[in-house]
């Protein structure tokens, strides 16, 4: 039980904070019903820009833009969405998932004309860390498509399809030029919290801040379909503890029985000499307790001991194209371990009870002859 709710706890989060790590937990932009990555541009001069990050519960807030278009190499060609980003933006989570190559800085001067790509990108058109590439996007009106030459810095892999098979990172400046915008025009702001069990009250927070003609969407309601998968998950964990908590009365039942019927005659004797019924089943009770006590002892070593050997060595492995994750993730929590335990002891310990009935219906005759 500790394991199934260590790894659903630590695949959940794993998989959350990817997404998260990628889109933040709040995304502004404009209010309108442009669904496409030529969104309308919201200006930088908010009142909430960049002041909002100064508010509690709220960690950070960056700006972003996203421009479609088409990455060309000698003989292939590649659907991409080019991810801008500002000199406010946070490295932390494209660090952690940095696989070669480097970040590239992005300042108030000029353009950086370096990209990060996703590891799925690289293998399709066959790129590596210093290349050369070239990037073609329509703007506006315009016929013929822009072209811009870009270097590649870096290459990422969240294991995330959904944003390594279309997301390149680059300067934002890149894409006010193509789109004709001003210096101070973007697609929009992501913002981050301190905590995600408070995504939706930050979010309407955030909501009730920046106007009527700004539009405020948690990473929740942008990705529901992981979301949903992802607490359907919390159904099959359910289901496990409660069939292996019955496994568990079960067999405490039984144990409980085995030792009444290898205790027959001295439950006669005992009852011969005037010991009550109740007096001999909290005796039983009290020793079963102690084969739980024992067992939960022992699950406990087991079990917090292969999730922690997991933790550190990752020695078992997933398919990252199926689970987005290439190793079986866990998340050891001393409330949970707690709980667990609390709920399994009291559990086993009334189904205890059920047995224990059976010592009221020994005579001390028979039980004293039983053989």
């Amino acid at each position: 039980m500790i394991l199934a709710v260590a790894v659903l706890v630590g695949f959940q989060t794993e998989i959350r904070n990817k997404v998260i790590g990628f889109s933040a937990h709040i995304q502004i932009d404009n209010f309108d019903e442009n669904a496409s990555y030529e969104a309308s541009p919201v200006s930088m001069d908010q009142p909430f820009y960049p002041e909002l990050d100064k508010v509690d519960g709220i960690k950070h807030i960056q700006v972003f833009a996203l421009k479609a278009g088409i990455i060309k190499t000698d003989d292939q060609l590649q659907g991409i969405v080019l991810k801008g980003i500002g000199p406010d933006y946070d490295w932390g989570f494209l660090k952690e998932h940095l696989t070669s190559g480097s970040i590239f800085q992005v300042n108030d001067t000029m353009a950086s004309g370096e990209l990060l790509i996703s590891g799925i990108i690289s293998k399709k058109l066959k790129l590596k860390i210093g290349d050369e590439i070239r990037m073609y996007f329509l703007s506006g009106s315009e016929s013929q498509p822009r072209g811009r030459k870009f270097n590649i810095s870096g290459i990422y892999e969240t294991g995330l399809e959904e944003f390594d098979d279309v997301y390149v990172i680059g300067d934002l400046r890149h894409i006010q030029r193509l789109n004709n915008w001003s210096t101070d025009m973007v697609s929009g702001f992501e913002v981050f919290i301190d905590d995600f069990k408070s995504l939706d009250k930050m979010g309407e927070m955030v909501y009730q801040m920046i106007g009527y003609d700004l539009n405020a969407e948690t990473v929740t309601e942008a990705y529901p379909q992981i979301f949903d998968w992802l607490r359907l998950m919390d159904i099959n964990v359910i289901i496990i503890l409660v069939l292996m908590i019955l496994v568990a009365g079960i067999t405490i039942i039984s144990t409980l029985l085995i030792m009444i019927l290898e205790r027959t005659n001295m439950i006669g004797v005992l009852k011969a000499l005037g010991i009550k019924d109740n007096d001999l089943r909290k005796l039983f009770v009290y020793l079963t307790a102690r084969i739980i006590a024992m067992g939960l002892l022992w699950g406990n070593i087991t079990g917090i001991g292969i999730a922690l050997i997991q933790h550190w060595t990752k020695i078992l492995p997933l398919d990252e194209e199926s689970y987005y994750i290439s190793f079986v993730p866990v998340s050891l929590n001393i409330s949970h371990i707690l709980l667990i335990n609390a709920g399994t002891f009291l559990v086993c310990l009334l189904m205890v009870l059920i047995p224990g009935f059976i010592i009221g219906r020994i005579t001390p005759v028979k039980a004293i002859g039983f053989r």
